[in-house]
Parts: structure tokens; C-alpha cells; sequence
């Protein structure tokens, strides 16, 4: 692999179509909340409810999808899940010019939406597989991540003044017509696509909802990173929640300072992101997967010793720039191991369980911890999270993996036939 490594047009449509959708959804970034206590008055318990239930039920929905996406050509379900949620989202502003938007609709839209966005990195996972070979995964993944932390660092701002000048529901549009974008540039890619196994059944079996759970926790490797990421995602979120309580009550701190406490280090995931690449060149994939996913449990401590004033915001920005760096490093060495360690046949299953259990772990946990928070003092608490935390690096592979064994690929079909399984 070299510096400037071209891809190929089809990546750049894709890659394209996934920064579009990642800014808007940074646009509308807090959003949906802003809409519940602005517009429609909601109390702190349905603003929880409408961040945690929505984004669990949403993993419960996507329960089945996983094994459904299998068997089906990954770029039309790629178009699909975008045109669900473009249309699911555009239900939002429609009800507000009309005067009749709930608050149920907002709790139902954010269901549709967590659902989607868990089929959507079920299938696109498998689709970058077939999509460039083996050996450019960690480049696609790399480019991804530091698209996804130049969305972060851009995204909030632009945001926060369309909300100021227009009204949260205009990010909501924003965000729809992303996806929109989004369809039509993965539209866009064209070309063949491998056709998926076929199954011996047509019929989803209740067994078929547990292969990806049971795939990963038979891998010695996939499984202890699998529970790595699940706890680690879920405390990191959880601490999250509670430094904002901290922040922006406690300690007095204004939205634009909490903001930019978060924005600003995203910087270093993009720095993360484009070093990921030259470090396993050198060091090799296994030593930087786990000195990366070691060293970005090291920080989140820091954050319990937050106090007031520019002292203050500088320590939460310092922490947060070592942890994002680390996290830069780490995302797209492990999102590449993963997809290294799946076989192609289960690719879909496997990325839906770990996405379905990574989301439903972090509302569990922010839940948790936002009852210790009220027992304990949210200080304490972030505390408590950043020590276990320390404990996370045990959940590593500890030794690097063999070569996965595929099977041969089948020849590219374009038949009707094909198509219609598809």
C-alpha cells in the first residue's frame, strides 16, 4: 500500500455517499431532544426515554434484519435503509408544518432510524468487502474514520447556527436529505455484486436471529473484542452523559464551551485515523490493535478531576483529544481485523449482532450510570466508569489470528433470476 492509494471510482461513490450522510446526521446532532422540550414541552423523563428506548427498541427491531440482509444483495438494501430513513425523518417536519407532530412520533421515527442504521452497517460492511480486495480494507476503513471525525468537528457548529437562526425541525431536513444523497450515490456505484449463498430454507428461523452472536463468540478472537468494544462503547457513553450534567450544571459551563470541549478534539481522530494505516505497515495489525485499544482506556479517569473556569475545560479537552486519538487509531485496525476475521457468508449477521449488542450495552449502561449518577454525584461516578474502564484492555486478543480460510467465490451473476433473489 502506498500514499495516495486510489481505490477506484466505486469506493469514491461510496465513500462519498457516507460522508454526506454522516455530516447531516452531525447537522442534526441533538436535534430530536431540542424538538421534544421546545416544541413540544417535554420533561426530562420522555427526553431519556426518547434517547435510550428509542435507540434500544430500534436494536430489538434489527434483531432480524441481520439474517435477512444475508441472503440479499448488500447495495439495494444499502438504498434501501437510506430512502427508509430520508422518509422517516421527512415525516418530522411534515407533521410540524401541519400542527400535528407528538412526541410518539418522534419516539417511533427514532425506532425506524436506530433500526435502519443498524441493517445499513450490517450490509455495508459486506458490501466493502466485495468492494475493494483484501488487502485495501484498512485504507477504506481508515478513510471512513477520519470522514466520520471531520463530520464530528464540523457538523455541531454548522448545526448549532442553523438551529439558532432557523429551528431544530430545519436540521431534521437537513439530515433527511442526506440520506437521500446517500442513496443515489451508492446507487451510483454500480457494477456486479457477488451473489449470496443460498439457503436451504426461505423461512427465517428463530435459531437464524442467533448465528451472528454464535459466530463471534466461537472465534477466539472476535469474541473478546466483541466484549472489549461492547463495554468500553457503553461506559465511554455513559460517562459522556453524566460530564454533561457535571458541565453544564455544577460547574457552570456554557452550551458553546461544553460543545467545544467535544469538537475541538476530534482533531485527533482524524490525526488517529490517518496513522492507522503507517503504524500497522510497521508494527503490524495485532501489536497496534492492542496497544491502541490499551492506551485509549487510559483516559476517561481524568475526567472525574473536572473542575470550573478555563482549568476546567482544558483538562476535559486534553482527555478528550487522547481519547479520540487512541479511538482514530484503534476504529478502523479493528473495524479491518473484524471484517479480516468474518467469513464472507456472515458478514451480515455477524456486524448486525455486534451493532445491535454495542447500542443496547450503551443504553443499558448510560441507564445505570445515570442512577449511580443521582446516588453517588456524577463526578464520582464518571470515576467509577474510568476505573472499570482500566480493566478493559484484558478483553483483547491476545495473541494475533490465523488466516481466515474462505471458501472460492462464486461468479458474478446479473440474471433475472439473480435479481429477483436480490
Amino acid at each position: 500500500m502506498r500514499n495516495g492509494h486510489r481505490l477506484g471510482r466505486r469506493f469514491g461513490w461510496l465513500w462519498a455517499a457516507y460522508g454526506t450522510s454522516a455530516l447531516g446526521t452531525w447537522l442534526a446532532f441533538g436535534a430530536f431532544p431540542l424538538i421534544a422540550v421546545q416544541v413540544l414541552h417535554a420533561g426530562p423523563a420522555q427526553v431519556a426515554a426518547l434517547a435510550s428506548a428509542g435507540a434500544a427498541v430500534g436494536a430489538a427491531v434489527a434483531v432480524p434484519l441481520g439474517p435477512w440482509v444475508e441472503f440479499r444483495r448488500k447495495r439495494p438494501v444499502l438504498v434501501g435503509t437510506d430512502l427508509v430513513r430520508f422518509a422517516a425523518l421527512l415525516t418530522i417536519p411534515a407533521a410540524f408544518a401541519l400542527g400535528v407532530l407528538s412526541f410518539v412520533q418522534l419516539l417511533l421515527v427514532s425506532v425506524v432510524v436506530a433500526a435502519a442504521d443498524i441493517t445499513f452497517r450490517a450490509a455495508s460492511g459486506a458490501y466493502l468487502k466485495t468492494l475493494v480486495p483484501a488487502g485495501d480494507l484498512l485504507v477504506a476503513n481508515a478513510r471512513f474514520e477520519s470522514t466520520a471525525w471531520t463530520t464530528t468537528i464540523i457538523g455541531p457548529p454548522l448545526g448549532g447556527a442553523a438551529i439558532g437562526l432557523l429551528g431544530p425541525v430545519a436540521t431534521v431536513v437537513a439530515d433527511a436529505v442526506s440520506y437521500l444523497l446517500s442513496a443515489l450515490g451508492i446507487r451510483a456505484t454500480g457494477g456486479g455484486e457477488p451473489r449470496p449463498e443460498r439457503r436451504e430454507a426461505t423461512r427465517l428461523r428463530a435459531g437464524d436471529l442467533l448465528d451472528g452472536w454464535r459466530y463471534i463468540l466461537a472465534d477466539a478472537t472476535l469474541r473478546p473484542l466483541f466484549f472489549n468494544t461492547a463495554l468500553f462503547n457503553g461506559l465511554v457513553m455513559a460517562a459522556d452523559a453524566l460530564l454533561a450534567v457535571l458541565m453544564l450544571g455544577r460547574l457552570g459551563f456554557e452550551p458553546w464551551q461544553y460543545g467545544l470541549a467535544f469538537a475541538a478534539p476530534s482533531i485527533g481522530g482524524l490525526l488517529g485515523s490517518r496513522l492507522a494505516r503507517p503504524l500497522v505497515t510497521r508494527f503490524g495489525q495485532h501489536r497496534v490493535l492492542v496497544v491502541s485499544g490499551a492506551l485509549r482506556a487510559l483516559w476517561l479517569v481524568g475526567l472525574a478531576f473536572v473542575g470550573p473556569g478555563a482549568g476546567g475545560l482544558l483538562l476535559v479537552m486534553g482527555v478528550e483529544l487522547g481519547l479520540i486519538f487512541c479511538c482514530g487509531v484503534f476504529n478502523p485496525v479493528c473495524a479491518t481485523y473484524r471484517l479480516e476475521r468474518t467469513a464472507t457468508g456472515r458478514i451480515a449477521r455477524t456486524l448486525s449482532a455486534w451493532t445491535v449488542t454495542t447500542k443496547a450495552s450503551t443504553a443499558l449502561l448510560t441507564a445505570v450510570w445515570g442512577v449511580l449518577g443521582g446516588l453517588l454525584g456524577p463526578r464520582t461516578a464518571i470515576g467509577l466508569a474510568g476505573v472499570l474502564l482500566l480493566a478493559t484492555p484484558l478483553l483483547l486478543p491476545r495473541r494475533a489470528a490465523a488466516p481466515l480460510a474462505e471458501p472460492p467465490a462464486e461468479p458474478l451473476a446479473e440474471t433475472e433470476s439473480a435479481r429477483s433473489r436480490a
